[in-house]
């Protein structure tokens, strides 16, 4: 596929990454809300819904998404 040309695509592959993150770790949005608190983040259902619908992920939600779902990595490749 390679990688992302536009700032528009990058975004959209960051928020479908995590989507598919979440749905490999089995967490809910609600669940995700919670495990994000523990990084220091106060996000709810809505705005994690918001965020992804949208692909207005800043990059520090995404870091910290990612450790809220246990992912041990990730490659550019696969975004």
């Amino acid at each position: 596929m390679g990688f992302a040309t536009t700032e528009k695509e990058w975004a959209e592959r960051a928020a479908r990454h995590l989507k598919v993150e979440l749905k490999r770790a089995d967490l809910t949005y609600d669940e995700l809300a919670e495990r994000l608190k523990e990084h220091g983040f106060n996000e709810t259902k809505a705005s994690i819904a918001n965020k992804l619908a949208r692909a207005t992920v800043s990059a520090h939600f995404f870091l910290a998404a990612l450790a809220a779902t246990g992912s041990e990595g990730v490659k550019l490749e696969d975004i």
